[in-house]
């Protein structure tokens, strides 16, 4: 059994649905939870310390250990306060699980400004709040599990929701700077796409799912935040008991020396080819070898020429 025992995990949006599930398997396996959530609504409204405390009540009943925070990862004074809170308390911060979220739908063209910053405040930038406040700890201490949650819409994208389709999206950023910086000290970051049936499906026909539990998500996320992950930099899926990899790609591409807009027209279908497709891992190098790809492919052309 893949255990916990004496790792600190900070777990935001943490009191209902994919949070809790994650907060309870991880503290049912050994580890010390900070259970985080604000308790506000979907749309990111009011406050209320219910939810957190319901599942610290929860962990401890079982006789597990975990502390509830109230804490909003929208400032980077909540994302510090979270990282303290889980050093002061149980002495370390070893696993970070961003979970939080909030909806807020609207088309492109009517979204509100307001709509789309406050999303991002939560999602995006909330995330690079604690992820920021923990690396440099997980750094020292040569140890640190980062699992951020990104989305088949940052993938894809999706009607009405620009604001989480964006913030989703950049998650992956954040994540791959994380595994390629971490390398070296032992702190691996990678992103769950899940997918399950809770409060952010709200308002959505979900008659014709099959089961969606938040349950049949956390095996995937317990396993990335555990020490024998033996990834980082990726993307595992997780939705009504699929597990798979979501990665980039790129077409092998064409070279020519310069080229026309007639001409790029003209090879598109050879540009776009995807035949011999190529694969950058982000880690450990997957910046360089694309890089070194298309310098190769660069310099055999000319050669040729």
């Amino acid at each position: 059994m893949l255990r916990f025992d004496d790792r600190v995990a900070l777990i935001t949006g943490a009191g209902r649905g994919l949070g809790r599930a994650y907060a309870l398997l991880l503290a049912a396996r050994g580890a010390k939870v900070v259970v985080n959530d604000p308790g506000v609504s979907m749309q990111g409204e009011g406050t209320d310390a219910g939810p957190a405390q319901s599942v610290v009540d929860e962990i401890r009943a079982a006789r597990g250990q975990a502390i509830a925070s109230t804490d909003s990862v929208a400032t980077p004074e909540g994302g510090l306060a979270m990282i303290d809170l889980a050093r002061d308390h149980f002495g370390s911060i070893d696993i970070l699980i961003h979970n939080a979220g909030i909806v807020r739908r609207g088309g492109l063209a009517e979204l509100s400004y307001a709509d789309f910053e406050t999303v991002l405040d939560v999602h995006l930038r909330g995330a690079f709040h604690v992820v920021r406040a923990a690396f440099p700890h997980m750094c020292a201490a040569n140890y640190g599990r980062i699992v951020l949650t990104g989305s088949i819409n940052g993938l894809y994208g999706n009607a009405g929701v620009v604001n989480y389709s964006v913030a989703k999206a950049g998650m992956i950023g954040l994540s791959n700077v994380a595994a390629i910086e971490g390398a070296a000290h032992g702190v691996k970051s990678n992103i769950i796409l899940p997918g399950a049936v809770t409060r952010m499906a709200e308002g959505l026909d979900t008659s014709a799912y099959p089961p969606m539990d938040p349950e049949l998500v956390a095996p995937a996320v317990g396993y990335l935040a555990h020490q024998d992950c033996a990834v980082s930099g990726e993307m595992l899926i997780a939705m009504a008991g699929r597990v798979a990899r979501a990665y980039t790609m790129e077409t092998a591409g064409v070279f020519q020396p310069d080229w026309t807009i007639e001409q790029i027209a003209d090879r598109l279908d050879a540009i776009r080819d995807t035949q011999d497709a190529l694969l950058f891992p982000p880690v450990p190098t997957g910046h360089l070898d694309h890089l070194r790809y298309s310098f190769a492919m660069a310099s055999q052309g000319m050669k040729q020429g």
